[in-house]
């Protein structure tokens, strides 16, 4: 049997194809099945801590979908490392086999980006114009790039950048975001311009953070009635990227899952949410259902989930299910396409 190897060229070269309805089409059934427990496997994961990094195994299966297992390396140590380099193994349900393997490090980013589009899509009360993103990784590239596809209406957009980041990368970012969407327009802060923060923050419709920090990034004060917010950046109880007062001021917090959110997020964790069976989480897969000819249409949002002077949270940490989707949609293409490189007699 022969193994499928798909490089981040092979991957880029597939995803350049993929428009934000698909993107959201195949994350909507995904956090259903999640949310309905349906049949699927995806323990949580095991992290070994390693030199510099702390590795990441995230295995999950969706029976009419595959198996698969996403390695993950993140940095433990201040300026080491570019990213968080991921690789997707792919399993072969009849020999159990690896059928392919795939670099994961940007499919990672859209496919978190992809669920925070569709809960913007479900979530936001008005038509979003301002834009505001805090970080200069992949996670803010995808989520930028594809919000600003998925809404037409967007006009600006703002980045902040924590102070002390490569600015050569927030450079390249930018330059690529503009060279993709050269009707927007484009403005950089650092994160310690604190005046010109606040005006941003007080102006966005959409708030997105995909930062490891772990004090907040804004006062809640700052944040304008019916803004929605995407956080997707801390992934430990010791993160925060916003304040306990403004996870409060959304009277239901979207999560993409109780139970992982409950270990993992920090912002839930440190307003008491996280494990209080009356903080009002609401499931992203509570917000769609099954329609027409199996396409995933909204549901009637809970009474109070948009309170007039408050704001709509989603609060990600990624989910394994995730993985198994876009990894079968890609491999599936690639395929098709004849895409990656194949050694014939990896398994002799």
């Amino acid at each position: 049997m022969s193994l499928l190897v798909l490089s981040t060229q092979d991957v880029d070269a597939v995803i350049s194809e993929l428009q934000p309805n698909d993107l959201e089409n195949l994350m909507a059934p995904v956090f259903y099945r999640l949310s309905s427990r349906s049949e699927y496997a995806s323990p949580h994961r095991t992290s070994i801590s390693m030199a510099q990094h702390t590795a990441l195994f995230m295995p999950s299966r969706v029976p009419d979908l595959g198996t698969t297992i996403k390695v993950v390396s993140v940095s433990s140590v201040p300026g080491v490392g570019q990213g968080l380099p991921a690789s997707t193994i792919v399993l072969d349900e009849v020999t159990g086999c690896v059928k392919a393997i795939m670099n994961a490090t940007y499919l990672t980013a859209l496919r978190t980006a992809a669920g925070s589009v569709l809960a913007t899509r479900l979530l936001i009360s008005k038509v979003p114009k301002t834009l505001v993103a805090f970080g200069a990784g992949k996670q803010i590239k995808a989520h930028v790039d594809l919000h600003l596809r998925a809404f037409p209406s967007f006009e600006s957009c703002t980045i902040v950048n924590r102070t002390g980041m490569d600015g050569m990368r927030l450079y390249e970012l930018v330059s690529s975001l503009r060279q993709s969407h050269p009707s927007i327009v484009f403005n950089t802060i650092k994160l310690d311009d604190r005046d010109r923060v606040k005006d941003a923050v007080s102006k966005a419709d959409v708030i997105c953070t995909a930062t490891s920090s772990e004090e907040p990034l804004f006062p809640s004060e700052w944040v304008s009635p019916g803004t929605h917010l995407n956080l997707v950046g801390s992934f430990t109880p010791r993160m925060h990227e916003v304040s306990s007062e403004l996870i409060h001021r959304a009277w239901k917090v979207v999560v993409d899952s109780r139970d992982a959110c409950a270990i993992e997020a920090g912002e839930l964790i440190a307003a008491g949410k996280a494990t209080d069976p009356n903080a009002n989480l609401i499931e992203l897969g509570e917000l769609v259902k099954e329609g027409d000819g199996g396409k995933f249409v909204p549901v009637e949002l809970p009474k109070g989930l948009r309170e007039p002077d408050g704001v709509t949270i989603f609060k990600s940490v990624g989910v394994g299910l995730q993985d198994v989707a876009i990894a079968h949609l890609v491999l599936s293409r690639a395929e098709r396409t004849g895409c990656g490189t194949r050694i014939k007699y990896y398994h002799g």
